[in-house]
């Protein structure tokens, strides 16, 4: 069976990080190789605590799943720190499978779940970077500058490809766009009255399966758009 390493943090309300990635996987008939960033105590509302795993643990983790034939693509999440976000980078400097970057900045209910920043090297190592629109300008700095400027600052940044969704957005639909250094995509579902926490998750998880599936960068994030309209439809 397909495998993807699924970097991130553990939710004990079920409805984000390692086990919503772990259901969407599932769902898609890909297996998860876990790596455990952190481990927090949530509710549907709030997060109420969390505590961060040692980097040398994290790095033993990463190495440890790259034995024994490793996974197909990796797709990171809640990191905690910069400093944890530079292991990661490193650890995954020599591997040759696809990464897709969920930069998970806040908890829905607003609390910080990324000290520091990320580092260059991890958004270098990026194949493909998902921010949503509040996270593209708090990673840019562009909080007034249109889409493409946002995305092609990242992709200056090194990053092999951006995603900036349109799920904060406004208007009858919502509207997806995916960057490279030649072209410019657009997925476009309606705009449904209520969402789910954990739609980002599902989002990466869900390209990433496609990905180590073999399938084009833009073909996987066609399919995740559909896999996630139709799960927050259900």
């Amino acid at each position: 069976m397909t495998q993807i390493m699924i970097i991130g943090g553990t939710d004990s309300s079920g409805g984000a990080g390692l086990t919503r990635d772990t259901a969407t996987a599932h769902a898609l008939g890909v297996s998860v190789l876990p790596v455990v960033t952190a481990v927090t105590a949530q509710t549907d509302r709030a997060v109420v605590d969390m505590a961060l795993m040692p980097p040398d643990l994290i790095e033993a983790q990463i190495s440890a799943s790259f034995t024994g034939g490793g996974p197909s693509c990796v797709k990171i999440g809640m990191l905690g720190t910069s400093a944890i976000a530079q292991v990661v980078a490193e650890a995954l400097a020599d591997c040759r499978v696809p990464v897709v970057l969920d930069p998970v900045l806040a908890s829905t209910s607003g609390k910080s779940l990324l000290a520091g920043g990320l580092p260059e090297a991890l958004i270098e190592r990026a194949d493909l970077i998902t921010p949503n629109l509040v996270e593209a300008a708090r990673l840019t700095g562009k909080e007034d500058a249109g889409i493409p400027d946002q995305a092609r600052a990242l992709l200056d940044r090194g990053a092999g490809a951006v995603l900036i969704k349109g799920g904060h957005g406004q208007g009858r639909d919502a509207v997806d766009h995916l960057f490279d250094q030649q072209r410019h995509y657009t997925f476009t579902a309606p705009r449904l009255a209520k969402g789910k926490r954990g739609t980002g998750c599902t989002l990466a998880t869900a390209i990433a399966c496609s990905l180590a599936q073999g399938k084009a960068l833009d073909v996987a994030c066609g399919e995740a758009k559909r896999f996630v309209h139709g799960w927050l439809s259900a």
